[in-house]
Formats: structure tokens, C-alpha cells, sequence
């Protein structure tokens, strides 16, 4: 299984190098679907042109990424390219290991199961076997580095492609049961972009049932688990955060970042349901829908640690898609590490309804952004509303595909 690996490295990373030396790196780093206000380059590429100059980067109003990304491209500024595709490299690595190790947990338990004869004979056709589960890594690595959005968010150099590499590593942390390193990446994450937050629960109920502590209320160990686990993931947060004190001598980043993603004032079209809405609406009500929306991430989380507790990564899995479509400024990246996901379910494929119809729809809509773009920006004959359908129409695309893969995990296990 090496030699594929390491063949879909070199193709990935050669695809990169060439487009980095095309003409299209330009017209890639510069769409709206690939960069938010919060990961394109340019931006912090202006960050560090502060920096240089002994100002704060986050004095005005164009640099709202995190402390620790400007200080690491303040000393890798001239291997920023090399950067983002060893990023991608070691996110696809990180999800090859982490599903070899998910996928050895499975057998585990149905070859348990079926030595109980726990299972009904109609749902024979579910028992995934060795044969399929030997090539699941690979594909979940593949599907992740050859992903058009993947390719175009590394030549775009977004630091969305960092974000994706420390959940992923948070990923292969909590599937290995290190809870300190689990907790770490999570914290890690949340410094990020603060919407990781969400996959506390799905992290913890997987290394509570790693280590047979029964998700109970009454149960002292639970809580016991529970508590250290908080602690350390709590203690990580905070020493990050100080850590980005020390290096700024300012707090100023916290609203500058954290505020940024919370309070959605750059308006700057995007893949998003944010810009257009609030780009309408009138400035008193503001206040009560960005709170409405904000909470659609965290909403979920609850519900479904109810209804999952069991299958902790299909929660994981789709906790990160709803992070990816309900965030304030997402992009493309975003989009692509909960697709890299899907080939670990593909014996429930067979099962999805409308899958050709939503997969057109997302493909339809990717090609028609930039067409659409183009006729409201340059031709000048659409509007935002022609952009803004799309947007909706490709968002609902993604909504009906994350509710059927949640359907069937409720009912297929």
C-alpha cells in the first residue's frame, strides 16, 4: 500500500508545482471561492509588510489571521510554496493513518459481532470485508490530495490548507487514544478558526468507548474522563493564546480574529450564506440574525451527540461538513476535507438517494461561480443576485448530501 501512496504523493505534488508556475496561479488565488478574507495570501502577505515595519499587523483592517501563522511565514515567507504542499502531503498522510487505524477498529468489532451472531441476516450486504476495507486509506488520502479544491486551495496558498492539516492531526491524534495530543490539536484547531470547538463531543465520546467508559450521567468515570479531557484541551487553549501574547505584546488579535469570525463585518462574496444576507439587511437587525446564524454551527452539535454517541466518527465526519457549510467565510479547502471522508463509508453508497443528481448539482455550480462572476463584476450584465443563487443553490446541494450520509448513518450504523 506504500508504493500507491507514495506515487499519489509525487503525482499531487508535481500537479502543484506545475500550476504554481502557470498563469492560472494568478486567476486561482484571486476567486472568491478559493480565498475568504480570512486565509488569502494577500492578506497576509500584508500582515507581514506590517510586521516588517514595526507595526501591529492587526492595527487596521486587512490581516485577521492567527499570531502563529504570520510569525511562521515571517521566517518561511520565501518557501511559502513548498509550505502549503507539504500541508497538503502530511494532511493526506495523517488521514491515511488515521483510517488504517478506524478501519482495524471496525473488523475488530464485527468479527466480534458475528462470533455473537449479533447481526440479522438481512444486512449481510453491510459487513464490509478485508478486501474492501484494504484500499479505504488510500482512497481517503487520494480523494483528499487530488481534489480540485484541494489543488486550488494549496495554489491559492490558503491557510485554510493549515486549518485542514491540524484537524487532521487532531483526527489521527483521537484515533490513536492519545487524549493529551487529541487535545492539544483541538485546541490548536479552535485557535484557528474557533468553529473546531464543536468536535470536542465526537473526540470524547470516541476515547471514552476506546477506553469502555460507558456515556452515562450516573457513571463516575465519565465525568472523571470527561473532566481531564476538558482540562487538558482548556489548558492547551490557553497557553496557545498566551503564547500569541507573548510574541504580539497585544491582545489586539483576539478581536481581530475572533471577533472577525464571530461578528462577519468584511461582506466580501464568498461561498458562504452570510455576505448577501447581511449585505441587505438593515443595520439594527444585524445584530440578532449574526447571532441566529452563528448558533446553526453549534446547534447541532447536541442533537447529534444524542443520536451518534455510538458512532462517533460518522459524528466527526459530519460535524466537520457542517462547520464547512455554516461558517462565516468558508471556502473551497474547507469543503474538500469532509469529501475526503466519504470513501470510508462506501459500502452504504448504494443506499443514497438523488447521489447523481446532488453530484451534478455541486459540479454544476463549481464551473458556473466564475462564469457568473465574471457577468456581475466585468460584463456588468447580472448582479449579486445571479451570484448569490448559485451560492444558495450549491449550499443546498451540500445540505441534502450531508442529510442523506446522516440518514443512513442513523439507520445503517
Amino acid at each position: 500500500m506504500a508504493a500507491p501512496l507514495v506515487l499519489g504523493l509525487l503525482v499531487a505534488v508535481t500537479v502543484r508545482a506545475v500550476l504554481y508556475r502557470s498563469s492560472l496561479a494568478a486567476f486561482i488565488s484571486d476567486r472568491v471561492e478559493v480565498s475568504s478574507p480570512l486565509s488569502a495570501w494577500k492578506r497576509v502577505v500584508e500582515g507581514l509588510s506590517l510586521l516588517d515595519l514595526g507595526v501591529s499587523p492587526y492595527s487596521g483592517d486587512i490581516f485577521h489571521e492567527t499570531p502563529l501563522i504570520i510569525y511562521l511565514f515571517h521566517f518561511l515567507i520565501e518557501y511559502a510554496e513548498l509550505v502549503f504542499m507539504i500541508t497538503d502531503v502530511l494532511t493526506a498522510v495523517a488521514l491515511y493513518l488515521a483510517i488504517q487505524d478506524f478501519n482495524k477498529v471496525v473488523f475488530k468489532k464485527q468479527k466480534l459481532l458475528i462470533e455473537l451472531d449479533k447481526y440479522a441476516p438481512d444486512v449481510a450486504e453491510l459487513i464490509r470485508t478485508p478486501t474492501e476495507m484494504h484500499y479505504i486509506p488510500l482512497k481517503v488520502a487520494l480523494f483528499y490530495l487530488l481534489n480540485p479544491y484541494t489543488v486550488m486551495s494549496c495554489v491559492a496558498k490558503s491557510t485554510c490548507a493549515i486549518n485542514n492539516t491540524i484537524i487532521a492531526f487532531f483526527f489521527l491524534a483521537t484515533m490513536k487514544g492519545s487524549a493529551f495530543l487529541s487535545a492539544v490539536f483541538l485546541a490548536l484547531a479552535t485557535y484557528q478558526s474557533l468553529y473546531p470547538l464543536t468536535l470536542f463531543a465526537p473526540a470524547l465520546l470516541y476515547l471514552l468507548q476506546r477506553q469502555f467508559i460507558p456515556v452515562k450521567v450516573k457513571s463516575k468515570g465519565f465525568w472523571i474522563y470527561t473532566t481531564q479531557y476538558a482540562a487538558l484541551y482548556l489548558c492547551s487553549l490557553v497557553v496557545i493564546i498566551c503564547l500569541s501574547f507573548f510574541l504580539l505584546s497585544s491582545w489586539d488579535f483576539i478581536p481581530s480574529v475572533y471577533g472577525f469570525i464571530l461578528s462577519v463585518p468584511d461582506l466580501t462574496p464568498n461561498i458562504g450564506l452570510f455576505w448577501y444576507f447581511f449585505a441587505e439587511m438593515f443595520e439594527h437587525f444585524s445584530l440578532f440574525f449574526v447571532c441566529v446564524f452563528q448558533i446553526n454551527v453549534f446547534f447541532y452539535t447536541i442533537p447529534l451527540a444524542i443520536k451518534l454517541k455510538e458512532h462517533p466518527i460518522f459524528f466527526m465526519f459530519v460535524q466537520i461538513a457542517i462547520i464547512s457549510i455554516f461558517k462565516s467565510y468558508p471556502t473551497v479547502g474547507d469543503i474538500a476535507l469532509y469529501m475526503a471522508f466519504l470513501p470510508v463509508w462506501s459500502h452504504l453508497y448504494r443506499f443514497l438517494r438523488n447521489i447523481f443528481i446532488l453530484s451534478c448539482m455541486l459540479i454544476v455550480c463549481s464551473l458556473l461561480f466564475p462564469v457568473l462572476w465574471h457577468l456581475w463584476i466585468y460584463a456588468g450584465s447580472a448582479n449579486s443576485n445571479f451570484y448569490y443563487a448559485i451560492t444558495l443553490t450549491f449550499n443546498v446541494g451540500q445540505v441534502s448530501n450531508v442529510k442523506s450520509w446522516a440518514t443512513l448513518g442513523l439507520n445503517c450504523g
